[in-house]
């Protein structure tokens, strides 16, 4: 049998479905089964079966859920309120320092949600008022505020780093650890840029005024509960005190203390965070099994190998095939969602790039960098739509405002590509090499 066959088949139905509106799971799982029984009969259900009982016994997935409830937690606290408080009380002289302020803010809250757009929305519905009373340009703010939601998956703990782990047999604890140096770079880029266009144009956004230095440090006084959930889920991962899933569980312990205690959670907020948490999960396990599946389908082809006979063939440049793929990336960025892209791609394109010597770990970071870019690119741009729906400005002017930071993060894209021990010296450190 020809096993490249049924893996164009399975791609060609699951995009099929995905363009008349299935959702990304059941198109993956309804196009994988089809294939499955047509080319390898009801053994193939078999196979389902075995990987779905392998999954739900497999501890590389675990932290997903704790980090989803972590998240859901954070989200009924005013952790997000004092970060920007604390961010924009620092940068307040500065033209430009309360966009800054936007930007480290949503950096903070990364480095507990992990997904980009719940860093946009709950940091966007603190800052943008603020940014309104202070008359910085609408639009200005809130293509900063877009852009700096990549920040969310790049900065651990990150749900799309736990699922690039999964579909490629990556360490969690070190793809997270790879991801810190990049993300604060990234932050570093986003507000300076923020910054320097407001001192070239002062009407996009002027000095929010001096504020007190007693002002100053009582509001670094209350971001310590970010610094110590930050501290007990990758200071426990790094030291090696903690894998990943007992790092997650330990945050959500912590969080929980510090809810009760500090913000004064009822149980009416640990129930809607429960509740949600529960939902997220649920979907992103159907996603999940799907995907697996789906790979093992389209997996079955001799795609990779023949792709990598051609690159040898053609005496193609490992690097420029780097480039290309990144290349491709961010087209595909343009039309599909970041989820299917990786599904689509890794199983053919991450075995091939380790094969010709390069680190996985150095792969997931460009690869979530490419999957968030695309959340801001039209036509698909999940994360533009909903910033644009939430906040009340037209996709055109949004887009027209986050160009030079969306240009900001394709030389930020460049920096990773070109220096690989950003992405691989801090876990390189970690384990002692």
């Amino acid at each position: 049998m020809d096993y490249n066959a049924p893996a164009g088949i399975c791609v060609a139905i699951m995009l099929f479905l995905l363009l008349i509106g299935v959702p990304i799971a059941w198109a993956l799982l309804s196009s994988s089964i089809v294939v499955g029984i047509a080319f390898f009969g009801m053994s193939a259900l078999d196979k389902l079966g075995g990987q779905t009982f392998y999954f739900l016994y497999n501890l590389a997935w675990t932290p997903l859920p704790l980090f989803v409830l972590l998240g859901c937690l954070i989200a009924e606290t005013t952790i997000g309120f004092d970060l920007f408080k604390a961010a924009s009380n620092w940068l307040s002289r500065i033209p430009g320092g309360v966009i800054s302020a936007t930007i480290w803010a949503e950096a903070g809250m990364a480095a507990a949600l992990g997904a980009s757009a719940p860093c946009i929305v709950g940091i966007g519905k603190i800052a943008v008022p603020e940014l309104e009373r202070l008359k910085y340009r609408r639009s200005f703010a809130l293509g900063a505020l877009l852009t700096g939601g990549i920040l969310g998956p790049l900065i651990p703990p990150s749900a799309v780093m736990i699922i690039f782990a999964i579909l490629t047999n990556a360490s969690v604890g070190r793809l997270f650890i790879a991801g810190v140096i990049p993300g604060i770079i990234l932050a570093a880029m986003l507000s300076i840029t923020a910054v320097l266009l407001c001192l070239k144009n002062p009407a996009l956004g002027l000095p929010a005024g001096p504020v007190a230095w007693k002002e100053r440090f009582a509001s670094l006084r209350r971001i310590w509960p970010m610094i110590v959930i930050i501290l007990s889920i990758l200071g426990t991962i790094y030291f090696g005190i903690a894998t990943p899933t007992e790092a997650a569980g330990v945050g959500c312990f912590v969080v929980l203390i510090l809810a009760f205690a500090r913000y004064n959670m009822r149980l009416k907020s640990l129930y809607r965070a429960l509740a949600e948490a529960a939902v997220v999960n649920a979907m992103l396990m159907v996603t999940v099994i799907a995907a697996q599946f789906f790979s093992y389908i389209v997996g079955s082809s001799v795609l990779a190998e023949r792709i990598a006979g051609v690159i040898h063939a053609v005496h193609l440049s490992p690097w420029l095939l780097v480039i290309i793929i990144n290349i491709l990336l961010l087209i595909l960025g343009c039309f599909l969602d970041g989820m299917t892209i990786m599904l689509l791609t890794i199983p053919v394109l991450v075995p091939l790039l380790t094969q010709m010597g390069f680190d996985s770990l150095w792969i997931g970071v460009w690869y979530v960098v490419n999957m968030e870019i695309g959340l801001i690119t039209p036509p698909m741009g999940i994360n533009l739509f909903l910033t644009s729906s939430v906040f009340g400005i037209s996709n055109a002017e949004l887009i027209k405002a986050a160009l030079p930071f969306l240009a900001v993060c394709i030389v930020f894209l460049g920096l990773i590509l070109g220096f690989p021990q950003l992405s691989l010296w801090l876990p390189g450190v970690m384990m002692g090499k």
